[in-house]
């Protein structure tokens, strides 16, 4: 007999060993859908918290009925709100955390912000502070000068709302439009 007829039935015998062990398995994806939904749960239970915080702020102004006609309009997205300055200390009060689709109108009266999914707010003139081209806002960083940050004045405080529009060389048109409401209500208009 050849070696290779000897071997023959050593190979018919072998069987492959079993692959799966299915119950170590089933436990091992059940633990880590249960740990996702941990993380999950404090994640939420985190933005509640920071909600609750900040609860001292007050509602967002509505739109006027007749806010004039539109000097700029924009879509985009809104990216968040932060405290100015402070470009990682989001504010989710009142929905302002909520990352959206956005419509902006520049008028005389404001900054009209209207949100499909979200809260519209309303940003009046003499609130506006000043508009900048920045690189990041909580939670989004794009290349230098990718998003128009306008910073207003709700209640006490000083607050930094991040947009990008859909066709980015508008940013520039947008901070030198804020920019001169800001100096014309804070030299001619009720601020003085």
């Amino acid at each position: 007999m050849s070696t290779a007829n000897l071997l023959l039935p050593l190979a018919a015998e072998q069987k492959s060993a079993e692959v799966t062990d299915w119950a170590a398995r089933i436990g091992w994806v059940l633990g880590l859908l249960l740990f996702i939904a941990l993380v999950y749960w404090l994640m939420r239970q985190g933005w509640k918290w920071r909600g609750s915080l900040q609860s001292d702020l007050p509602e967002l102004p509505a739109a006027p009925e007749t806010p004039g006609a539109a000097r700029l309009s924009m879509s985009g997205r809104y990216h968040g709100s932060t405290t100015a300055g402070q470009w990682l200390d989001r504010i989710v009060a009142h929905g302002l955390g909520a990352r959206s689709r956005v419509e902006l109108t520049l008028t005389d009266a404001g900054l009209d912000v209207v949100r499909p999914g979200a809260n519209d707010f309303f940003i009046p003139a003499d609130r506006l502070r000043e508009a900048r081209l920045d690189k990041g806002i909580a939670g989004k960083v794009l290349a230098e000068g990718g998003l128009l940050i306008v910073t207003w004045q709700h209640g006490d405080k000083l607050i930094d709302s991040g947009f990008r529009s859909d066709r980015s060389a508008e940013h520039t048109a947008w901070v030198e439009a804020i920019n001169l409401t800001n100096q014309f209500t804070t030299t001619e208009g009720p601020a003085r």
